[in-house]
């Protein structure tokens, strides 16, 4: 974990005008997950959940990839080395609670796609809400071709995507989905050209920086409570979150600003 003027770390923070943004910083390795990688990206993600300076979240990456998920390299050498416990742990020691902290966030989270994102690199993009994927980039659910699950909750997040049907067959045949398809599909949200990507994508995350963030949060909370709950519960449910973004101090200035024929300026509480 680091700053952006720490370029040996794997994991680089910037937080600027209300934006986070969480780059993987491997490019030489295409953005792939080692330990000290997970490790680094599991500190991040909790310090910026629990930052109310950081309103809304970006992941991305440098280089060529966004992220092509488990380090292949250091997976083979653990392997050889007998120590094959460790492996498997990984899941409930930094993807599971890594995806889980990145969904559970009461703010909004954009992915990035700078390049080819495989793997738990999918999985991860699927977690954020929205995705703007470079023209140059794609998605590949890799799995299959190391004979391993899928994991980092893209059981969950793929299907609600693209439906379960779509969701089988990527994951029994593992293919890069370039973004034309991937918008087509829907894992996409938009696509862009990869040189526009930055800009596009800062002046999205700079739009929802300064919108009502704990609207948005109760926004977010609400539609992934829905996805696995009844209609009566969902309903219930939305009616706290009414309650508790009712008494925020953006939505007094929102109100206040409706009467006054001005546009309202939300301080995200």
């Amino acid at each position: 974990m680091a700053d952006g003027s720490a370029g040996e770390s794997p994991v680089l923070l910037d937080v600027a005008d209300g934006v986070a943004t969480i780059t993987f910083n491997r490019p030489e390795a295409m953005n792939s997950l080692d330990v000290a990688t997970k490790e680094a990206l599991l500190a991040v993600v909790r310090l910026v959940a629990e930052d109310p300076a950081a309103r809304c979240v970006v992941l991305t990456g440098t280089g060529r990839a966004f992220c092509v998920g488990q380090d292949l390299k250091e997976h083979v050498e653990i392997l050889q080395s007998g120590k094959t416990d460790s492996l498997f742990r990984t899941v409930d020691e930094h993807y599971n609670p890594i995806v889980t902290t990145l969904v559970g966030m009461q703010k909004p989270v954009i992915a990035a796609v700078n390049g080819v994102a495989a793997g738990a690199g999918a999985s991860l993009a699927f977690a954020c809400d929205l995705r703007i994927v470079a023209d140059t980039a794609g998605f590949n659910l890799a799995f299959a071709n190391i004979a391993l699950s899928c994991d980092t909750g893209s059981s969950f997040t793929l299907q609600r995507l693209v439906g379960r049907a779509k969701a089988i067959e990527l994951l029994y045949f593992p293919r890069t989905v370039d973004a034309e398809e991937a918008l087509a599909l829907g894992l996409a949200t938009r696509v862009v050209p990869a040189g526009e990507l930055t800009e596009v994508v800062g002046d999205l995350a700079r739009r929802l920086a300064t919108g009502p963030t704990v609207a948005l949060g109760a926004m977010r909370q609400s539609v992934t409570f829905a996805a696995d709950h009844t209609f009566i519960e969902a309903v219930e449910f939305e009616s706290a979150q009414m309650t508790r973004t009712g008494q925020t101090a953006d939505h007094g200035a929102a109100v206040a600003a409706f009467l006054a024929k001005e546009k309202p300026v939300f301080e995200g509480r």
